[in-house]
Formats: structure tokens, C-alpha cells, sequence
């Protein structure tokens, strides 16, 4: 699939994700547009995966480490085929087993649990490291926040990587410099991130992470040691009102708003 049909697809998973969130009155929303680049060109172009066989041995795994922006995962499984699209629908709803976090044992395509933050990339490593072990040729891919890697977990996994040298595992940070309550520069400044990866002996590569021309080759990219992206992204992006704008981590949008961003969102398409 080439980059045209992927941002196309990127804005329609948007407009269904604003949709969700409005209709939910809830969501990370400014998380899930950040991201949704990032999943757009994994789903439909990088990741190994069978729709109608989400635990084949062969399929890549990825895992959304970043949890909490859970709705836009959900949408992009659902267009790729893992679950029904009107399920969409049921977002946080009593009973929906799509829940604020993506569950493994509920949502196929889901890899494993995530939420508490600094969890999913050491999962990955392990991941990783089994297919190593078992020679398997899955590729492991981490989406991991920004914010998210003020987490000791995450360094210490980092190291664990690159002792093993995990060539089959690709992190992507989505740097988009805001996390709950404040920007990253107040919190813990971590920035710059790629020469901090680089002293742990990881390759990096940094892109502009809603830049679809620049997403895919970064993805694609193997080389002899694990493999950091950092995703330069906009919090918010594709709706004007709420680019990089901290309240934006989880709000809900007014009716005004949302009126707003869908037509924004719409006249993309």
C-alpha cells in the first residue's frame, strides 16, 4: 500500500476516532491522533499479521505500550479486519470488551495488557528474546509515549535489548512532547532522546512521525542491533484546536468542538 492510500486511511481512522471519544465521553484523544500515523503504516503495511488468525505463530507482534490511547488501536483493528467495525460503537460501554486499556484475552490482535506505563517494552523485549530463543522470524514492534519513558522499566529493558542484541525489535517513541498535566520540558525534560539510546547501544532514527513518506521507510528498516524511531508527532494532530495543547491529553471535546473537528477531519478525507 502505498503512502497516498495510507494517510488516507490515517484520516479516516481520526474521524472515527473523534467520533468514538465524543460519543464515549471519554478518551485520550490528543494521544490517539499523535499515533495514529504510526499504527495507520504499521497495520497496513509493515506488520505481518492475519486478520482472521490473530495468534498465528508467524505474526509480528506489536504492542501499544502508550495504552491509554487504547480507542485508536481499537479503530485501526477493526478497519484492518481483527474485529467489527460497528463494535466501534460499544467504546467504554458496559460490557464492551473494548475497554479504556486494550485486554489480550478479550480483543483479538491485542498482544498483551497495557496501561500501567513502563510495562509494554519490556514485554516486547521479551518477545523478542523468544524468538531469538526459538528461532522464529517475527518482528516485535513497542509504541511507547514520551512521557512514558521517564520509566525506570524502560531503561533497564533498553539495556537488556541491546546485551541481547535484539535486531528484531523496533521501539517508537511517540515524542509528542506533552504528557498528563504538563509538557515533557516541565515534567523531566528527557529530550534530546537519541543520544541517550544511542550510549545503550541502540540504533536510532528520528521522523517526523505523522509524515507518512518518513514513517514507513523508518519501520521497515533492519539493522544489527534493536532499532529506535523517534516520532517527532504533534499532540492533537489534524484538529487545529487541539495541536499540542496539554489539556488535550484527556478531554472530551464540547458539542461546538466536536462540530468543529469533524469538519476539519472531513474535509481531509
Amino acid at each position: 500500500m502505498d503512502t497516498t492510500e495510507l494517510e488516507r486511511i490515517a484520516r479516516e481512522i481520526r474521524l472515527r476516532d473523534l467520533q468514538a471519544v465524543f460519543e464515549a465521553g471519554a478518551g485520550h484523544i490528543g494521544g490517539e491522533m499523535s499515533v495514529i500515523d504510526i499504527l495507520t503504516a504499521l497495520y497496513f503495511r509493515v506488520l505481518k499479521v492475519w486478520p482472521d488468525q490473530p495468534k498465528h505463530p508467524d505474526r509480528d507482534r506489536f504492542v501499544l505500550s502508550k495504552g491509554h490511547t487504547a480507542c485508536a488501536l481499537y479503530v485501526t483493528l477493526a478497519k484492518r479486519g481483527f474485529i467489527p467495525e460497528e463494535e466501534i460503537s460499544t467504546f467504554l460501554q458496559p460490557h464492551s470488551r473494548l475497554n479504556g486499556h486494550p485486554n489480550c484475552n478479550k480483543v483479538p490482535g491485542v498482544e498483551t495488557n497495557t496501561g500501567p506505563l513502563g510495562h509494554g517494552l519490556p514485554v516486547a523485549v521479551g518477545m523478542a528474546k523468544a524468538a531469538k530463543l526459538s528461532s522464529a522470524r517475527y518482528h516485535t514492534y513497542v509504541v511507547t509515549g514520551d512521557g512514558e519513558m521517564q520509566e525506570g522499566s524502560n531503561w533497564e529493558a533498553i539495556m537488556a535489548a541491546a546485551q541481547f542484541k535484539l535486531d528484531n525489535l523496533t521501539l517508537i517513541i511517540d515524542h509528542n512532547r506533552f504528557q498528563q498535566g504538563a509538557a515533557l520540558a516541565e515534567t523531566n525534560d528527557l529530550a534530546p532522546l537519541r543520544p541517550k539510546l544511542e550510549a545503550f547501544g541502540w540504533e536510532v532514527t528520528e521522523i517526523d512521525g505523522n509524515a507518512m513518506s518518513e514513517i514507513v521507510p523508518a519501520l521497515e528498516h533492519r539493522g544489527s542491533t534493536p532499532h529506535c524511531i523517534v516520532a517527532h508527532t504533534n499532540k492533537g494532530h489534524g484538529i487545529s484546536f487541539m495541536q499540542d495543547r496539554v489539556e488535550w491529553h484527556h478531554k472530551v471535546p464540547s458539542r461546538e468542538q466536536y462540530e468543529i473537528a469533524l469538519a476539519e477531519l472531513s474535509e481531509a478525507l
